[in-house]
This record gives structure tokens, C-alpha cells and sequence, in this order.
């Protein structure tokens, strides 16, 4: 089969000038793509350099819509999906690919503890990690690692859930679970960027906040709101008890929760039957 890599790069030409070597030297791939989004360094000339094809976003979409790019141009059966920035070595690929035909659909490079960016990023993707493995039923070891090996086929069905920004990952990874398909991890240590990080701490913070609740959402959404829901109704005839020992009534605001607690269920069933509809192919 042939194999595809795909980097997906905004301005990280000097770490492509020390990758691109190291992946041509594997002999692995049979093309090797970078899509350069929006970059304003070499970053062109020295795929050039290396014969790397090269395709370029005039202005920067995000590195969800680059991985989306590459993903469409991809002629590989498999394609393997890494960081331009250094962090990614290109020794642990030929991992993924033996993981991969041992009868995965998608394996996954899980990060060490040591591998995180930083201490508040490592906190944050364990909650992701565990949040997605209550979701799914199945262990997820890192939900947001940018290294993975997948079977092209398959990827592409779910391009239209993939958004454009950083949470491609995340969203792949449930959708890939949510559709019955196998995914496997090896663990995998990263090194430290070269560069600057394009992530910002404080305006990225409340959009991966999001992306939790979306992740759950995507996968199964009763198992947000029958929980949700369960302990609004528990609060609601507490409440009722409380005031009926108390004041021996029915209060307005016991049948305010009570009723809340309907809503948020009705709205998960809503939900659940939309993602039905998301998978239904």
C-alpha cells in the first residue's frame, strides 16, 4: 500500500529544513506533503529544496483546514498526519504503520507525561482524555496528539465533522470510535517545538472548554444530559421535600427544577438522534 505524509506548516521552516531529510531517509513514503498555510518565511523554497510538494493556502485557514488539504491531495492508502515544528520524530513512524496493519483503523502517538508543553496543558488534556474515555467505553490515551498513522478511506468520510482550527484531533478520534472503527496508541516521546507555539493560553482556553462539551456531544450526547438531568431532578425533589417538611407546600421553585430536569433530557434525546443522523452512512 501506498503510504502519504502529510505536515501540515505555518512558518516552520527551519525545523522542516531538519525533518524533511529525516523522513526522505526512511524511504518510507511515497510522497510526502506539506501544506503551507499562510506561511511568510522560506518555508516553500526549502520544500522545494527536498522535493517535498508543496500546497499552499494564501492566507493561514487554520491547521484543521490544512490537515484537510493534505487529506484531499493525499494518493496514499494510509496516510501519516504530523507537526511541522520539531516536536514529532520521524523514527517512531515506522511504529504507527506496524500498529496500523496489525488491524487498525487509525493508530495514535500517545505523549509521555514528560512530552506535555507545559503543566497547565498536561492538566487540561488529561481531563480531555478521561472525559473521552468515559464517552467512548475505551481507554483514550491522548486525545489531541497531532501524530497519527490512518487509513485515508476512512479519514475521509468524517472531513466535513473536522473544524478548522486545533481540535482536529479530538474530533477524529470520537468520530473514528463513534463509527465502530479500531484505534490503537504507541507511546511516543516529544521534544520541544522549535519556534513559537501558534496556541494563545488565554483566548484558546475557553475554545477548548468548548470543545469538551462538543466532544461529548459528537459521540453521545444522553451520556451529558441523562446525568445532567438526573441530578437537576434529584435537586428539584430535594427542594419539594425540604419545603414540604418545612412549609407543608409545593413551592414554585421545586416545579421549576423538576421541570428543568424534563427539558435537559428531551434536549438529549434531541441530540442523540441528530448524532444518529451525523453517522448514519
Amino acid at each position: 500500500m501506498k503510504c502519504s505524509i502529510v505536515i501540515p506548516a505555518r512558518n516552520e521552516g527551519p525545523s522542516l529544513q531538519s525533518l524533511l531529510p529525516r523522513l526522505q531517509a526512511l524511504g518510507i513514503a511515497d510522497e510526502i506533503i506539506v501544506v503551507d498555510d499562510g506561511s511568510t518565511d522560506n518555508t516553500d523554497v526549502i520544500c522545494a529544496e527536498f522535493n517535498a510538494r508543496v500546497i499552499q493556502h494564501p492566507y493561514s485557514h487554520g491547521n484543521g483546514a490544512a490537515i484537510k488539504t493534505g487529506a484531499r491531495a493525499a494518493q496514499g492508502d494510509i496516510i501519516v498526519f504530523m507537526d511541522g515544528d520539531g516536536q514529532h520524530d520521524p523514527a517512531d513512524i515506522p511504529r504507527l504503520l506496524s500498529t496500523l496493519e496489525s488491524g487498525m483503523d487509525m493508530v495514535v502517538g500517545a505523549r509521555s507525561g514528560g512530552s506535555q508543553a507545559s503543566i497547565g496543558r498536561g492538566i487540561a488534556n488529561s481531563i480531555y482524555n478521561k472525559l473521552a474515555s468515559y464517552m467512548t467505553g475505551h481507554r483514550i490515551e491522548d486525545l489531541t496528539s497531532g501524530f497519527r498513522a490512518v487509513r485515508g478511506d476512512k479519514f475521509r468520510e468524517f472531513l466535513h465533522l473536522l473544524p478548522n482550527g486545533f481540535s482536529y484531533p479530538t474530533t477524529i478520534t470520537m468520530a473514528f470510535f463513534r463509527a465502530g472503527y479500531s484505534v490503537g496508541y504507541i507511546p511516543i516521546a516529544a521534544s520541544r517545538r522549535t519556534g513559537k507555539s501558534h496556541i494563545r493560553p488565554l483566548r484558546d482556553g475557553l475554545r477548548f472548554l468548548i470543545i469538551i462539551f462538543k466532544v461529548a456531544t459528537l459521540y453521545s450526547p444522553l451520556k451529558i444530559f441523562v446525568p445532567a438531568s438526573a441530578g437537576m431532578f434529584m435537586i428539584g425533589i430535594g427542594y419539594y421535600l425540604y419545603t414540604f417538611v418545612n412549609y407543608g407546600r409545593f413551592t414554585n421553585m421545586s416545579a421549576l427544577l423538576l421541570t428543568t430536569s424534563v427539558l435537559i433530557f428531551l434536549i438529549g434525546l434531541i441530540s442523540e438522534q441528530i448524532t444518529q443522523l451525523m453517522y448514519k452512512d
